[in-house]
């Protein structure tokens, strides 16, 4: 359990809820902690041309390319992607593909798809093969808002002629399929509501379970842990540990292991403190040898335009340095431009 009690040591705790507000009109309006945002005077024509005059430059100009979409969101991309096989008669992606390599490919490509097909690609890529990426599946699925899960759902029929639980279903086994397709219901509680008297039910439910004779109740765990909100299992927790010798986490770790206990255990993580999560994941991505540059690209890209400033802002409190050193450090050329672009300016 010492991952897990590192995680907590510099996180940045009990965040005032007021701070993620702000007042408009009279009324309180979440704040918007992503990094890119929608870029003013913009002019979907005028960006796929300056695309299709980079592209097909005798030297492809890499600089225009980053510049452009790094600094536009992603309903902005959507819209130039249409004008520029409009105008050209190709797809934007598939030029891109063409004239890029490597990592900037990946990363340009990813840029260019909306989340929910990203979301798709990358559970894909995680299910096929030789092996399948628990991590992968878990952090999506674990993260995403019910509309989002749903989206996911919908576009990855579209795209692979298959039901996304029939893939988790054939891919995965035991405990940790059964949490992966109650994740996928997509039904958990999103409201911000905690009810004590629940709080403390849940509690000893959770107590009850992991002390069972038999042993520890696999499925009440994920029950709750897949159905209720951040706050209610974060009160939880809370009541668990005054009514317990050892912590919930530590009792996953001690009765549990495998793909189920890092799944709930990531879970737990979410709960708490859904930037510290990502910032754990981006700091394992680049502290080991070799970078994995998946992992940069998936976390970066898909929460560039839902809670990017926070993962930075994690980053720094528990490692004790900026993720943009760190990113300076493990890439380079354009690719590296294209990531430190999405974390905002430093």
């Amino acid at each position: 359990m010492a991952m897990f009690k590192k995680f907590f040591k510099n996180i940045i705790h009990d965040r005032d809820i007021d701070e993620d507000t702000v007042k408009v009109k009279g009324k309180a309006k979440p704040k918007y902690y992503g990094t890119v945002a929608e870029y003013p005077n913009f002019s979907a024509s005028s960006d796929a041309s300056v695309l299709q005059h980079a592209i097909d430059d005798h030297n492809v100009d890499e600089d225009v390319i980053v510049s452009v979409l790094v600094k536009r969101n992603n309903e902005q991309r959507q819209k130039i992607k249409v004008v520029y096989e409009a105008s050209t008669g190709h797809r934007l992606d598939e030029a891109l593909e063409s004239a890029l390599r490597r990592d900037l490919e990946d990363v340009t490509l990813a840029l260019l798809m909306t989340p929910a097909r990203f979301d798709a690609y990358e559970i894909r890529g995680a299910t096929k093969g030789l092996g399948t990426d628990e991590d992968v599946l878990v952090e999506i699925l674990a993260t995403r808002t019910n509309e989002e899960i749903e989206e996911l759902k919908k576009v990855y029929k579209e795209v692979y002629e298959v039901e996304l639980e029939e893939v988790i279903k054939d891919e995965t086994s035991g405990d940790f399929t059964t949490a992966l397709l109650a994740m996928l219901k997509a039904e958990k509680d999103e409201s911000d509501e905690v009810d004590n008297d629940l709080v403390h039910n849940d509690a000893t439910t959770l107590f009850e379970a992991a002390e069972h004779p038999e042993g520890i109740n696999v499925s009440t765990f994920i029950n709750i842990l897949t159905s209720r909100n951040p706050k209610h299992l974060s009160k939880t927790f809370q009541k668990y540990a005054l009514g317990s010798d050892i912590t919930l986490p530590k009792a996953l770790d001690m009765e549990l292991s495998g793909d189920i206990e890092d799944c709930l255990l990531d879970i737990v993580k979410c709960s708490w403190n859904t930037p510290a999560f990502f910032a754990e994941k981006l700091h394992k991505a680049m502290d080991r040898h070799g970078t994995c540059e998946q992992t940069l690209i998936r976390v970066l890209v898909s929460r560039s335009e839902v809670d990017l400033k926070k993962i930075v802002e994690e980053y720094r409190a528990m490692y004790g340095v900026r993720i943009q050193d760190s990113i300076v450090n493990e890439t380079d050329g354009h690719y590296q431009a294209v990531l430190l672009g999405l974390c905002g300016p430093f």
